[in-house]
């Protein structure tokens, strides 16, 4: 057990910084460089927690009842929720966090985001996925069904703008938001549903429960879409300043 509970602190401590930290550049002035030294705050904690939520699977899938010997669950289920779910999210975490840095990093060479590691990250969030929809079967959780679609998604979209030949120069900033704000979305996701295990157990697999951090996150990701297509937009003045 101990070195499963020496993982959970760690987990616990960087997730829960990491989530205060998340609306400082979110809230914050866009560029500014308060939103580039947090934000890089925020995906570093981040990767440190979902590499403890990751180590924290391993060991579950290991020894599901010593792990976890408050719930009331089938070994079996502990260890798909709490063992295969946990290491899909914590690499989907780290995959968006990693995403969301390299593309910035790379918004003067675009071909850089196609490394051997980035896609290789891409392709192994699909398996998990895969495999958690899998274990969803295995155990009739419908709950372990739906989440393979945000992986898969993701993966999908992170490689279609990776292999995009000359995506629009904007592009980056995009897909910068969305991986994120979606990184916060995987961590405020676990720690809701994973945290009501010990607060509200009966919602632990709700739903609704799972549901809360993506609607919020979505409308925060497409709120900053509109702005960042709106600046991009020529003025009318500008505009009708041309024509004449």
């Amino acid at each position: 057990m101990w070195p499963f509970k020496f993982f959970l602190i760690i987990h616990v401590v960087a997730g829960a910084t990491g989530l205060v930290m998340f609306w400082v550049p979110v809230i914050g002035k866009k560029g500014a460089m308060n939103h580039r030294f947090w934000g890089k705050i925020f995906c570093w904690l981040m990767m440190v927690t979902a590499s403890m939520a990751f180590s924290m699977g391993v060991c579950t899938l290991r020894d599901p009842v010593a792990t976890h010997p408050h719930l009331l669950m089938e070994p079996v289920m502990t260890q798909a929720v709490f063992g295969w779910m946990m290491i899909y999210l914590a690499l989907l975490t780290v995959s968006l966090a990693w995403h969301g840095l390299e593309v910035v990093r790379n918004k003067r060479d675009h071909r850089r985001n196609r490394s051997f590691f980035s896609v290789t990250l891409q392709i192994i969030v699909v398996i998990l996925a895969l495999n958690c929809g899998w274990q969803g079967i295995v155990i009739g959780q419908p709950l372990l069904l739906g989440m393979p679609i945000i992986g898969v998604a993701s993966a999908a979209t992170n490689l279609w703008f990776s292999f995009t030949d000359q995506p629009p120069a904007y592009a980056y900033l995009m897909e910068h938001v969305k991986a994120l704000v979606g990184t916060g979305i995987s961590v405020y996701t676990a720690f809701t549903a994973f945290g009501a295990v010990h607060l509200l157990p009966k919602a632990a697999l709700s739903p609704i429960t799972w549901s809360i951090p993506l609607v919020m996150g979505v409308a925060i990701i497409l709120y900053h879409w509109i702005r960042i297509r709106a600046s991009k937009r020529p003025s009318k003045l500008s505009s009708s300043s041309v024509i004449a």
